[in-house]
This record gives structure tokens, sequence and C-alpha cells, in this order.
């Protein structure tokens, strides 16, 4: 289109130049349509480079944007990672702590704030369902000659295998832990007193079986008396601990390494 304006041009020129159209009508009107046409044309080009420039410009703009934009969602994207790993370890450390909280250090059984929790639970259930559950109290006897004979570390260690021995015996949905010092807990829903004592002698079997202390070459073994009571309705989880207890007492009473079931 440039190549035909040029070429209108010169014949315009020529025509313009010609001695024989100086004095016709048209002469002047068309030497000022030319002159105006080019006019326009060189402002048509001046408004076109400007645009051009500015299209050049805004792209330019919207380069510069995208890549910034790209930029920042890079970096939203990290903080997005990080955010997550963060949510992650935050989750991993709540259940470590969570653990750590209901876990005896020592045997790695429930310790007695887990036992207690379990006990209100049962408490609410066996009220809902009239469903008992059994408790059982196990101590671990003449604890105290072991540490005074042998030294805590042998008595941690008859601490730590009566706990592998307890956790090993129970059902999956009973529980046992660490009730303090060398007395353990178990909670057995739905169990009566005598299959609780079935169970608890076959703990204490187990003890004196396969628990043992190391002395010098040999093995001491060890005994526990048990008291075990079942849960009354209407009654606290507390009432059930203490008939507990007071059996497990009368136990000691009656020479230790046996079970003794609450009556009252």
């Amino acid at each position: 289109m440039k190549r035909d304006i040029e070429d209108l041009g010169r014949r315009i020129e020529q025509l313009l130049a010609q001695p024989e159209y100086q004095d016709h009508p048209l002469r002047g009107a068309l030497d000022e349509v030319w002159r105006a046409f080019l006019d326009q044309t060189t402002r048509l080009d001046r408004v076109t480079h400007i645009s051009d420039g500015y299209q050049t410009l805004v792209k330019e703009r919207e380069n510069d944007l995208d890549e910034r934009f790209q930029k920042q969602l890079r970096k939203l994207e990290k903080l997005a990672r990080i955010s997550d790993h963060y949510q992650r370890m935050m989750q991993d450390l709540n259940v470590a702590l969570s653990d750590a909280s209901n876990r005896d250090v020592l045997t790695g059984l429930a310790n007695r704030r887990h036992l207690m929790h379990r006990l209100k639970e049962e408490s609410r259930r066996a009220s809902r369902s009239g469903q008992p559950y059994t408790i059982a109290m196990l101590d671990i006897d003449h604890f105290k000659r072991i540490n005074d004979t042998l030294g805590h570390a042998a008595g941690d260690r008859a601490l730590i295998e009566v706990g592998r021995i307890l956790q090993s015996s129970l059902r999956e949905y009973d529980l046992c832990g660490r009730w303090g010092g060398e007395e353990f807990m178990m909670i057995m829903p739905g169990t009566t007193l005598v299959s609780a004592q079935a169970l608890s002698q076959r703990v204490c079997t187990r003890i004196r079986e396969h628990a043992g202390v190391p002395d010098v070459g040999q093995s001491q073994s060890i005994s526990a008396s048990v008291g075990i009571s079942a849960y009354r309705h209407g009654e606290h989880y507390s009432d059930t601990v203490e008939r507990a207890d007071a059996a497990l007492l009368e136990a000691k009473r009656r020479g230790r390494d046996c079970i003794v079931l609450s009556e009252v």
C-alpha cells in the first residue's frame, strides 16, 4: 500500500509540474488536496509510531508484571510448602506431646493421668449400658528390698519386665498402666470378678515364672499381690479404685503373692 501511495504521489507531482496544466482550474485544488493528504499521512505515521511505542511499552509492562506475578507466585508456593511442613511438624509434635502426657516414661504403659481418664470413660459407659467393668490393682512384692539390696537400676528393670508381662497378657480392649511406684492397674471392660481373677492369676503366674532380677549370675524371682473390684452402678470411679486398693492391702496382709476380691 505504501508503494501505491508513492506511485500516486509521483504521478500527481508530474501532473502538477507539466506546463499545460498550469492554468487548469483544478490544479490548485489538486495541489491542496495532495498537500493535505501528505500532511495527514505524516500525522498518521506519527500516531502509528506513538501507538507502536505505546503497545511496546504496554507489552513490556505486561511482561514485567507477569514476571513479578510469577515471582510472587513462586514465593507464595514456597511459603505454602513451608506452612504445610510446619503444620505437619506441629501435628507430629502434638501427637508426641499427647502420647508423652499419657505414657509412663519408664515402662511405656499408660500413666496415672491416662488411667483416670479411662476410668471416667468406663464409668460413663457402664452407667449408660449397665455393663460393668472390673479393675485390678497389682503391686510387686518386696519391691523396696529389691531397690535396697540390688539398686534402683535393678528395680527399674523389674518394673519394665512386669509392665511387659501385663501388656502382653491383656485383651486388645483392656488397659494397663503404672498407677505409681511399683503399683499397676488393669482396667477390664465387661469383665466379671471371676473372669478378672482368672486373668490376674495368669498374670501373677507369668510374673513368678518369667520376671526376675539378675543378681550376680542368678535371677531373683519376684511375685505380685492383686486386689480386684467391679464397678457398681451409680458409684464414682474413685470408689471402685478405693475398694480395689483395700483388697490389695488385704492381699498384703495375707502374706502377699495372692489375689483378693473386693466383696464390700
